[in-house]
């Protein structure tokens, strides 16, 4: 199963390093070029696993996960990799080809949280993992749809996307129930049935679970600090259920399928594109909100 697509190779492999203190830097990694050029995969295990397919995979105790630590990331030229792990995307751009890994993340949160048509849905967070879950909201019926964000100009970005969507801008002098109900009268007076929660700020999480409608649903997509402070007895006694997701699985066959067949058109959220060996200067980007940037991507130049 060992095989290679790459018939002249001249340029080095690279990646993108960090460390706990998040320093960036650029290095040669591997797999290297003599490697590349020399073996052509002939040395590669063969790419076989014994895995059940529907299983939960990403709850293994044994994940072996590219960019978390110990294991290297994406960020390189050319990477080594399990053919059995490897999808094909047909003719689809590398460009919404890098695009599946976000929408893998809101396609999960979207089965396990259960949204489905004609639900009214909050979404919290207007950065590229909730604006691709706006996507999939709209796709799926939910309505009505009010998404909040402490920045104006994305919440533009995510009318642009869904023209039908309501928008909050966050007040951060406001406690999280008073911003509940700014968002509830956002919505024309509906609490919503289920919440994403797409930030993993403590706040936020509690803005959602003040928002929702009792017996509904608050869905904590996005990763916060290790612990943090929440309104227990108003879950309680609304008997709202708060559920949280781990990655993703089982999502990359539909991921494909969506984008293909024009479902979810991601296009706009690219905002800006630079080369690998500006990668530094792409996570400063991504990092200035006043850049207006959304999605960041960091493009390798290939011999093919």
């Amino acid at each position: 199963m060992s095989t290679t697509t790459v018939e002249t190779i001249s340029k080095p492999n690279i990646g993108v390093f960090t460390n706990p203190e998040h320093k960036l830097w650029i290095e040669e990694t591997t797999p290297n070029l003599n490697a590349l050029k020399e073996k052509k995969g002939e040395d590669l295990p063969e790419g076989w696993v014994t895995v059940a397919i529907k299983s939960r995979y990403n709850g293994c105790e044994n994940m072996k996960f590219l960019s978390t630590p110990p294991v290297d990331g994406l960020l390189r030229r050319y990477v080594n990799h399990p053919a059995i792990w490897c999808h094909k995307i047909g003719n689809m751009s590398y460009e919404n080809g890098a695009l599946l890994e976000p929408l893998s993340v809101a396609l999960a949160g979207m089965e396990r949280s259960g949204v489905a048509l004609g639900d009214s849905v909050l979404i919290c967070g207007a950065g590229p993992i909730g604006l691709i879950t706006l996507l999939c909201c709209q796709a799926a019926g939910a309505c009505p749809i009010t998404i909040t964000d402490v920045d104006e100009g994305r919440l533009q970005v995510a009318s642009k996307l869904c023209p039908r969507v309501k928008t909050y801008k966050v007040n951060t002098s406001l406690k999280p129930p008073e911003s509940a109900e700014e968002i509830v009268k956002t919505a024309n007076g509906i609490r919503p049935a289920i919440a994403l929660e797409c930030t993993g700020v403590e706040s936020s999480v509690s803005n959602a679970i003040y928002s929702v409608k009792f017996g509904g649903k608050v869905f904590v997509i996005g990763v916060g600090k290790p612990e943090m402070s929440l309104p227990f007895m108003r879950l309680s006694t609304q008997e709202i259920d708060l559920q949280f997701q781990y990655r993703y699985c089982n999502t990359w066959p539909r991921a494909i399928r969506l984008v293909e067949d024009g479902v979810i058109d991601m296009k706009q959220l690219v905002t800006h594109r630079f080369d690998l060996e500006d990668a530094i200067k792409a996570f400063e980007t991504a990092g200035d909100i006043k850049s207006g940037a959304i999605k960041v991507q960091i493009q390798s130049e290939v011999d093919t």
